[in-house]
This record gives structure tokens, C-alpha cells and sequence, in this order.
């Protein structure tokens, strides 16, 4: 699997911003107005949305002044959240082009660009030097990373002594194979899922003193449930409706991966020691 072919899965080759628009404007919101709540079900495409950032969230309290790195952090939803739930300066990365045009398009728009901004880069290979951030903050993105330990290693690199990391991702459950497609592989070669004790060994490995490690699954099963029981609006502006047929069909897979536990969901919080 090459960088390119995962590009191409998530980006679908589209004008994510000229879309982007057409679907808030057909949803009623004002461009020139905009908030980071007209954005709640475009931009935080990983199982909960919302709700699943504001537990992670409230797990790290933030006090404001951190700076903060989101690792993976698509079109920028929970980077966003994030400096509005405290004054924090957020940086994420994403392998995507198409995701951090339109994340730094989103800041824009909603007025955050001074305290958050994204840019291209691999998750193997952070652009930045050691010690640099306060928090790493990575959602629903090792799912497409085969080299678990480098992956945490790079995270640990760049997060202070003292600093921590906040996590939440979708791990191989004990019910058997993944059902695909899924929004993270179209076909099972795209996907990478580890056990949640193989990730977490990783975590330890690179250097992290895990703080709190919790199965959300059930919460997530139950998440799911209602949200595909009960579909949006036709007009609303959606992730689905954004990405395209292919993320939608991946997603209505969510829900059963969920209900037989062939997915696991993981919350945590971990900390880089401080030297000794």
C-alpha cells in the first residue's frame, strides 16, 4: 500500500472545499458566520463525532496554554473543538492534502485560524523537533498504520517530559474478521488493526506511563445504533454526503462491526515521564 492509494481512498479525488460549501449553503448556514457547532456532523468523522471528543477532552482538562498536536486530524473538527474548549494553540497533521486544505478552510472561516492550523505531513515522520508540544491528541488513525511502535515513537519524540497523550481508536475486537468496507478501508489490505493489548504495548514501548486505558465500545455500539436507526436530514451537510458513496458504505458497516464486537474502541491517556 503506498501513500497515494490511501490518499486516494479518503479524498475520492474531489474539490473538498467547493463541495463543502455547496453542502453547508444547502443546509442554511451563512459562510460569512459561521460556527464550529454549523460544522457538527462535517467534520469530526470517527465513531461518536462529537460526543467522543468532548469525553477525550474532558479526560486531558486542558487549563489553556498548551500547545497541542493532532495527529491525523482531518478536516479539523476536534482541533477545533479543542481551542474552543480552552485557550490552546492546536497544529494537526494529515497525510491528506484535500483534508488540510479544507481544515485550514474551516479555521478560516469560523475564525480560529490564528490558534489553528494543519498541514501535510506523515504520522512516521513529524516535521518537528523534539519536545515541541504539550499534548498529542490522535483519533481513529493508526487503523491504516502497519508500524504501530514507530508511529507512538514519533509521538512520544515530539511531546514534552510531562506531557501527555490523548487517544481514541478503533482496534481489532475479539469477534472475529471486520466486515468491509469500512470508512478507514475500502478493501481489508487498507487496513492495519491491531489488538487493543498489542497497541497499548506499543504505547509503553515508546517510552508513555499509561495513566487511564478504557474499552468505550459499548458506548460506541450504542452510538451507532441510533445514529444509522435515525439518519440526518436529507440536507444536511455530512461526512457521508462529502466523501461520497464509498464513505457511506463503509460506514453502514459500522454499526454491526460494533453489535459483534469484530471492532474495539479505546480511550486513553497516557504521559511521557519526566526525566529522572
Amino acid at each position: 500500500m503506498t501513500d497515494d492509494t490511501l490518499i486516494r481512498h479518503y479524498d475520492g479525488g474531489q474539490d473538498l472545499i467547493a463541495r463543502a460549501h455547496v453542502l453547508l449553503r444547502e443546509a442554511g448556514k451563512d459562510l460569512d458566520r459561521l460556527t464550529i457547532d454549523d460544522l457538527v456532523g462535517l467534520d469530526e468523522f470517527h465513531v461518536r463525532g462529537r460526543e467522543a471528543t468532548l469525553s477525550l477532552a474532558q479526560r486531558l482538562a486542558l487549563r489553556g496554554g498548551e500547545r497541542v498536536l493532532d495527529v491525523g486530524s482531518g478536516i479539523g473538527g476536534p482541533a477545533r473543538r479543542l481551542a474552543t474548549l480552552a485557550a490552546v494553540e492546536v497544529v494537526g497533521i494529515d497525510l491528506t492534502p484535500a483534508f488540510v486544505d479544507l481544515a485550514n478552510e474551516f479555521s478560516r472561516l469560523t475564525g480560529l485560524a490564528d490558534r489553528v492550523r494543519f498541514r501535510a505531513a506523515d504520522a512516521l515522520a513529524l516535521p518537528f523537533a523534539d519536545a515541541s508540544f504539550d499534548v498529542v491528541w490522535t483519533q481513529h488513525v493508526q487503523m491504516n498504520i502497519a508500524d504501530k511502535d514507530r508511529f507512538c515513537a514519533e509521538m512520544f519524540r515530539v511531546v514534552r517530559p510531562g506531557g501527555r497523550l490523548a487517544l481514541y481508536d478503533i482496534l481489532q475486537g475479539p469477534g472475529g474478521d471486520v466486515v468491509y468496507p469500512t470508512p478507514w478501508a475500502s478493501v481489508p489490505e487498507l487496513s492495519r488493526l491491531a489488538t487493543p493489548a498489542v497497541y497499548r504495548a506499543s504505547v509503553e514501548r515508546a517510552g508513555f506511563a499509561i495513566e487511564s486505558w478504557d474499552d468505550v465500545t459499548e458506548a460506541a455500539s450504542i452510538w451507532a445504533a441510533k445514529r444509522y436507526a435515525s439518519p440526518p436530514p436529507p440536507n444536511a451537510a455530512t461526512v457521508a454526503r462529502l466523501l461520497g458513496a464509498r464513505n457511506a458504505a463503509g460506514a453502514a458497516n459500522i454499526p454491526r462491526n460494533l453489535a459483534e464486537r469484530r471492532i474495539a474502541l479505546v480511550e486513553a491517556i497516557a504521559r511521557r515521564p519526566r526525566a529522572a
